[in-house]
C-alpha cells in the first residue's frame, strides 16, 4: 500500500478521508461480505447520506485496494482485503520505509522512548517482539 499521510488525521484518518474511514470501521466491525446498501443502512443511523455518495466512496476503497468485489446478479458484493490490524501495520510499515536512515534511527528511538514511558510490561512486549524477530531471521 502507498498512502498519502494526512498529518491532521488520527488513526485511520491519517491515511483515509473521514467517510472512507467510517465505512471501513463499519465493514471491519460488522461484515464479512456486504453491498453498498448494507453500509448505507448503518451510516444513515448517524447522518443523512446519499446512496451515491456511499457507492462512490466504496468504489474508491476498492480502487485503493482496501476492498475486493465480485458481481452477484446486477450488484457488487464487497469484502475487506485486510483486517484493521493488517491495514494499520501496513500503513506504519509504509511510513517507516519512506524515512531516510537517520529518520529511521529517530523513529526507532522515539518508539522505544514512548514504550518505556507507558509501562514496564509494554517494554517487555517490545523486547519479546525483537527476540522473536531475531529467531526468525536466523
Amino acid at each position: 500500500m502507498n498512502y498519502l499521510i494526512r498529518p491532521e488525521g488520527e488513526g485511520l484518518r491519517a491515511a483515509l478521508f473521514d467517510l472512507e474511514a467510517d465505512i471501513m470501521e463499519v465493514v471491519w466491525a460488522q461484515f464479512d461480505e456486504f453491498d453498498v446498501g448494507d453500509v448505507l443502512e448503518i451510516l444513515q443511523k448517524d447522518r443523512e447520506i446519499a446512496y451515491t455518495t456511499v457507492m462512490t466512496t466504496v468504489s474508491r476503497l476498492f480502487d485503493k485496494g482496501l476492498l475486493t468485489r465480485r458481481k452477484v446478479g446486477r450488484k457488487f458484493v464487497y469484502q475487506a482485503s485486510h483486517t484493521r490490524e493488517q491495514f494499520l501495520a501496513s500503513l506504519a510499515r509504509d511510513v517507516f520505509d519512506r524515512l531516510t536512515n537517520s529518520g529511521r534511527d529517530v523513529a526507532s528511538a522515539f518508539l522505544v522512548d514512548r514504550v518505556a514511558e507507558s509501562d514496564e510490561a509494554e517494554l517487555e512486549r517490545l523486547e519479546e517482539l525483537i527476540r522473536q524477530r531475531r529467531k526468525e531471521l536466523k
